[in-house]
């Protein structure tokens, strides 16, 4: 393994697997709003502005010499709450970012995917696959990135292999900015973000012929995943 841009490397589940491409002696290219570990190569993008999002993949391509072994999508932000009480602005960037942006960095990252027979690692949630009340937003975008990222596995088999991770929570900075109501109890049941970075660099791993599919990795206790 050699190159593999991470979205969201900075903090959270994206700088854990940026520290297990490093461990595996490859090197991760980071597209974020901010800065990631040190010596790490990174572009600055807002993921919001998903033609920005393409820039910096090819840009993060170009760097790598022409030619990237894996695309993790991992950037991802949520902002609970009641549909009506959303400002429209913050339901659609959340949406952009968890699904639009996905979407953007992998169809930028496809030529130099199918030159490599890279692979794609998209991130999902527990509520891709289980709504609850107050995330419209996560669970419209989480819903749609699995099914995106099946549609894509299918259509581009034999060429890239793509991969859909399907984390339950985890012990991250993810929940800090929200209300109280919205914030996991002490009691909660959470994995620890380094687990979920060995799975993806599990299906990343797979020998020529061999793909992971799908992944549901959670805190053995967790009970969300339906």
């Amino acid at each position: 393994m050699d190159a593999v841009i991470v979205t969201g490397g900075s903090s959270g589940l994206g700088a854990a697997v940026v520290a297990a491409v490093v461990r595996a002696g490859g090197r991760p290219l980071v597209i974020d709003r901010q800065p990631p570990s040190e010596g790490v190569e990174w572009v600055e993008c807002d993921l919001a502005d998903t033609r920005a999002a393409e820039a910096a993949t090819r840009k993060l391509i170009e760097r790598a010499g022409g030619g990237v072994d894996g695309v993790v999508t991992a950037a991802g932000m949520d902002v609970p709450g009641a549909l009506a009480d959303i400002p429209g602005e913050t339901w659609d960037r959340i949406v952009t970012i968890d699904l639009l942006s996905t979407a953007a960095v992998i169809r930028a990252a496809i030529p130099a995917l199918k030159r490599t027979h890279g692979g794609v690692v998209t991130i999902a949630s527990t509520l891709g696959v289980k709504a609850v009340s107050d995330a419209t937003a996560y669970c419209a975008a989480k819903f749609g990135v699995v099914g995106f990222t099946r549609a894509l596995a299918a259509e581009l088999a034999g060429q890239v292999n793509v991969t859909l991770v399907i984390p339950g929570g985890m012990r991250t900075r993810f929940f800090d900015d929200r209300d109280e109501r919205y914030k996991p109890g002490p009691d909660a049941i959470l994995n620890d973000p380094a687990n979920v970075a060995n799975a993806v660099m599990f299906a990343l791993g797979q020998p020529a012929g061999c793909a992971v599919r799908e992944l549901v990795i959670a805190a053995e206790r967790e009970t969300s995943y339906p």
